[in-house]
């Protein structure tokens, strides 16, 4: 089984972190002419083919390598492929072997490859060698934001965006934007950087992005027909937009046409087996009755089995499955691993619901609260620290249990159990 690149190595490659003091800029729809193009980063990627016959007529040009580089990592977040990373490794290596002094596009790609590999200690040192290096240049601020980001260090990361939005006012920045407000509990503030990612964006890829992420945002308020509206105009963009596709299927059944979105998740994780998307359909059979169809649960076991065997990235919805429909202990083992690489709200939240499954709750409490340090409106995030805290007879669990369901009342369309 051929690996994956994950959610989180996915995103780290492009787009990840406006809160406290952060300033989005004048209110334009495109960014200032004399800003860089916007995009993944500001210098822009170009296709692996074009970049690899560059390679081929200049063998000696440590650029040509480095973009081949960038040109690989790329393909891999748009492909969920691990694959093409050790192409961008080799490539990287060729290029610090020509320049190994001031190729600050061979330090923004070790850093851009760390992170996809969710090394992101190593991504924060490639991130800061960067910024040093060219302080006046965004590509450096993207991948120490990411990295910052993973590691559970939101200050730092909010300090790397705000120099992207200083520098290059574009889609990479607010996305990234986009996302600290969210997990800061400013859900509207976060739909504005969305909409900016959407009207200063360049590619349809970069606009699908973040029109599903404004999608996502408005599902998680519970409000499903603004989030229908943002994944169709993702999948405008970009028709087999895998984020659109899965967004439509909740929106399907949400409003009860529960076959109709498990074609829609059938045909999605055919093509793109991400966790996510197969633990979403799994969860919408088990509360429809008929978790036994399908093949959603040989597909996560088997990941699980090349997780624990490999040593490689946990996505921590790999973790959820692990937890819910597997061996909770498998599902600790998996996420104190990953929580040695990355300490985010996210997988945080994941180790509580592993601990709580394996039937340690004072210890999964901790990690609870750890999860919800950011004040993120998250349902999911409530839902498991209320069961926790019930678990534990601790009275504010009941109190939890209901602003989830009053964040996402959809909620329980995949945690039956979880109906308010």
């Amino acid at each position: 089984m051929r690996r994956l690149i994950t959610a989180a190595g996915a995103a780290a490659a492009v787009a990840g972190c406006v809160a406290g003091l952060l300033h989005l800029g004048p209110e334009t729809s495109r960014p200032p002419s004399t800003a860089a193009p916007a995009g993944a980063f500001s210098e822009g990627v170009g296709s692996a083919d074009t970049a690899r016959r560059r390679t081929e007529t200049y063998p000696d040009d440590p650029a040509a390598w480095a973009d081949l580089a960038h040109a690989e990592i790329e393909r891999a977040r748009t492909a969920f492929d691990a694959g093409p990373l050790d192409t961008a490794d080799q490539a990287l290596r060729r290029s610090l072997a020509l320049d190994g002094t001031d190729n600050y596009r061979a330090v923004t790609g070790r850093g851009l490859l760390a992170n996809a590999r969710h090394d992101f200690a190593e991504g924060r040192v490639h991130g800061l060698s960067a910024t040093r290096m060219a302080p006046d240049r965004p590509d450096g601020y993207a991948v120490l934001a990411d990295a910052e980001i993973q590691l559970g260090n939101y200050p730092q990361a909010r300090h790397a965006v705000q120099r992207m939005l200083d520098i290059a006012p574009a889609a990479a920045a607010y996305s990234r934007a986009a996302y600290d407000l969210e997990t800061r509990g400013r859900p509207e503030d976060a739909a504005i950087a969305l909409q900016r990612a959407v009207d200063s964006a360049v590619t349809q890829d970069e606009r699908a992005f973040a029109e599903a992420r404004l999608g996502d945002l408005a599902w998680s308020q519970g409000e499903a027909d603004r989030a229908e509206g943002h994944y169709r105009r993702a999948l405008s963009a970009v028709p087999d937009h895998p984020y659109g596709q899965a967004g439509i299927a909740r929106v399907a059944a949400a409003r009860g046409h529960r076959g109709r979105a498990l074609e829609l998740y059938t045909r999605l994780v055919e093509r793109v087996p991400l966790p996510q998307f197969l633990l979403e359909s799994l969860d919408l059979r088990r509360a429809s009755g008929d978790s036994h169809r399908g093949s959603e649960r040989a597909v996560l076991s088997a990941q699980v089995r090349l997780a624990r065997a490999d040593g490689g990235p946990v996505d921590p919805h790999l973790i959820l499955y692990a937890a819910d429909h597997g061996d909770p202990k498998v599902a600790v083992e998996l996420a104190r691993r990953e929580w040695q690489h990355a300490r985010s709200v996210i997988v945080a939240d994941a180790l509580a619901w592993a601990l709580h499954r394996a039937g340690r709750d004072t210890e999964a409490l901790v990690h609870a609260r750890r999860a919800a340090a950011t004040d993120w409106k998250n349902a999911l995030f409530r839902y498991h620290r209320g069961v926790i805290e019930q678990s534990l007879a601790l009275p504010e669990g009941s109190r939890h249990l209901s602003e989830a369901h009053a964040l996402n009342p959809h909620l329980s369309l995949y945690r039956p159990d979880a109906d308010g």
